[in-house]
């Protein structure tokens, strides 16, 4: 078996997914955070959105640690799985309440919404991937870059 054949086989997500991931929460974030710095908006509404995206990133993290610790047959407790999907779903009923009350252009609501649904799937993916990576470095400590010295030991 190749190597990248192993690295599929036990779960390590490439490269190249591994940064999307990143650069879609950074970007997704960034214009979320850039439109609500820009908006005529009170500061108590902007404190809401800030609130509600915070929220949502949060319980998105939760529902995917939650469901992947019990399918790797991990307890989980229906309790904490039950809020974990309570939240994400509380998050995100208040963020079309907020975005359909908003006094803001069509547009700018659209901006909002992509921007936080971009960030929701992004933190969801960065999450998978941050625990794809730490399994297979437990499971392949050979893989794991080997530290070396800033500078050479002195003769």
């Amino acid at each position: 078996m190749s190597d990248i054949q192993k690295q599929q086989v036990l779960g390590r997500p490439t490269g190249a997914f591994v940064g999307a991931s990143w650069v879609a929460l950074g970007l997704g974030a960034s214009v979320y955070f850039v439109g609500l710095y820009n908006a005529r908006m009170l500061l108590s509404e902007k404190g809401f959105f800030l609130a509600v995206f915070l929220l949502g990133l949060f319980a998105a993290i939760s529902v995917q640690k939650a469901v992947r610790d019990r399918a790797e047959d991990v307890p989980v407790t229906g309790a904490y799985l039950g809020v974990a999907w309570g939240m994400l779903l509380v998050s995100l009923t208040l963020m079309v309440i907020g975005l359909w009350n908003a006094e803001l252009l069509l547009s700018e609501k659209g901006f909002y919404g992509i921007g936080f649904a971009m960030s929701l799937f992004a933190v969801v993916a960065v999450q998978k991937n941050v625990r794809d990576l730490a399994a297979f470095r437990r499971a392949n400590p050979e893989s794991a870059p080997v530290a070396r010295p800033a500078f050479p030991a002195a003769p």
